[in-house]
């Protein structure tokens, strides 16, 4: 097999070779070439050692010596070159106590995670594949190098990686791997929260973030996430609903584009039903009254939990708080209601820009629609309707640039002080009375109608 080697990563490993040692590009980088993506970073394992390294490179920067790598800057570009090595004992089910360096690539290749990462490559020997990576990348399977418990028992993150290369690739993990994950699980506990972030980011914004469900039902989700558990456990009984919370979340999360925060806001969009639900005693439905704003103040408990930073924590957390905001209310809906003919002024559609936010607004729709898609048939086609008419007076409002934001009133906080409003929270609340003025009249929004409105009080 012949994988076509960027020139720096070749020029590497040729100087590595020249002067007497063996060097491979290795990992995912090989891995993804053989699946004709585009790698995102070349590594390199080599026989040389650290030291000996830097002695064959003008640049290099010492960033694992404790583990034999070595960074080699060439132009702009990074490549991580590490020592062929034998890790010893994983006392934190995380990284190695100490590593041993040598001469065997085959003992490199065997402490690492999955067959699918254990090919290594250089254009004199072309695949070195001793644990047939090549073949379970044809059958899309995820298989642990040797003996799966023990790989987990290194390192408890490959629990999640496991997870994680399934989604992203579309495999299947291989039945004795995945029995190791579920024996496993409880060794989760022991990551950091910010490594667990990261895979599980990683997971809902693949192609198949469906296969989340795989991680509850590997007892993964009990150890960081046990809220999604939960919504797993909870049905709906309701005219408007198909799947359980967990099941419909799954497919709400299918039904939006895989941008990290969209993704987020369907995971933690019904995330308070189980602890909201109730039951109809005349109809017999289950009803969900307050999960949103109960949904928002969780998602947000959880996101600091995981260690999101604090822009996407709020942005997701206002979705959440208005994924099933009612425009002809302008109050976040207790009930999924039945849509009305599709005919909204523009004036609820400018107030709940306002109130949502304008930076989010746009996702808000594809909240809702993602929502709705993932619902039962009853009223679908009228609730889709009335979605795209929303859509279209939006556009109509962006269009005309109205005001929707203090930024974009025609008068600021000066204005009013100078005008002689008294500093202080009569100014703020002035703002705001002017602003919703404006908001239902647009025609209001020049400077001399409204200092006229400010002074009058």
């Amino acid at each position: 097999m012949k994988i076509h080697l960027p020139e720096k990563v070749k020029n590497i490993i040729q100087t590595i070779e020249n002067a007497g040692f063996y060097a491979y590009a290795v990992g995912g980088c090989v891995r993804d070439s053989i699946l004709l993506k585009e790698p995102e970073d070349w590594d390199i394992t080599t026989s040389a050692t650290p030291a000996e390294v830097k002695s064959l490179f003008r640049r290099t920067f010492d960033t694992g010596l404790k583990h034999g790598t070595v960074t080699v800057l060439i132009g702009m570009e990074n490549f991580e070159v590490t020592t062929y090595r034998i890790d010893g004992i994983y006392e934190d089910k995380r990284r190695p106590a100490e590593v041993t360096y040598t001469n065997s690539l085959a003992d490199d290749l065997k402490r690492r995670d999955f067959t699918i990462n254990a090919m290594a490559y250089n254009d004199r020997d072309g695949l070195i594949d001793l644990y047939d990576g090549l073949n379970d990348i044809k059958n899309k399977i995820i298989r642990c190098v040797g003996e799966a418990g023990e790989r987990f028992s290194e390192d408890a993150l490959r629990l999640m990686r496991a997870v994680r290369f399934s989604a992203q690739l579309g495999f299947l993990i291989e039945e004795k791997t995945k029995q190791a994950i579920n024996d496993k699980a409880s060794d989760l506990n022991h990551i950091s929260a910010e490594r667990i972030r990261v895979e599980l980011v990683k997971l809902i914004t693949s192609p198949h973030p469906e296969f989340l469900r795989v991680a509850y039902e590997a007892g993964l989700t009990a150890q960081f996430f046990p809220e999604f558990d939960a919504c797993m456990q909870t049905g709906q009984k309701h005219p408007h609903h198909c799947y359980s919370v967990g099941e419909h979340i799954i497919n709400a999360m299918k039904a939006v584009p895989a941008d990290k925060v969209l993704r987020l806001a369907m995971m933690f969009h019904d995330i308070a039903k189980p602890l909201t639900k109730s039951v109809n005693q005349k109809t017999g439905n289950d009803s969900f009254k307050g999960h949103s704003e109960k949904g928002a103040e969780m998602a947000r408990k959880i996101m600091r939990r995981l260690k999101f930073d604090n822009d996407t924590t709020d942005k997701v957390c206002r979705l959440v708080l208005y994924h099933d905001y009612d425009i002809d209310k302008g109050l976040p809906s207790d009930n999924l209601c039945v849509y009305p003919e599709p005919k909204i002024a523009e004036k609820y559609v400018r107030r709940a820009i306002a109130r949502i936010g304008e930076d989010i607004y746009p996702l808000y729709l594809k909240v809702h629609k993602a929502d709705i898609l993932a619902q039962s048939d009853f009223l679908k086609a009228e609730k889709l309707a009335y979605l795209a008419e929303l859509n279209r007076v939006y556009q109509k409002v962006k269009e005309k640039k109205q005001c929707v934001t203090l930024k974009d009133l025609a008068v600021s906080g000066n204005d009013l002080i100078l005008a002689g409003i008294p500093q202080g929270k009569k100014i703020g609340k002035t703002l705001n009375a002017l602003l919703e003025d404006v908001i239902d009249n647009p025609e209001h929004n020049n400077r001399e109608y409204l200092l006229g409105v400010a002074r009058k009080g």
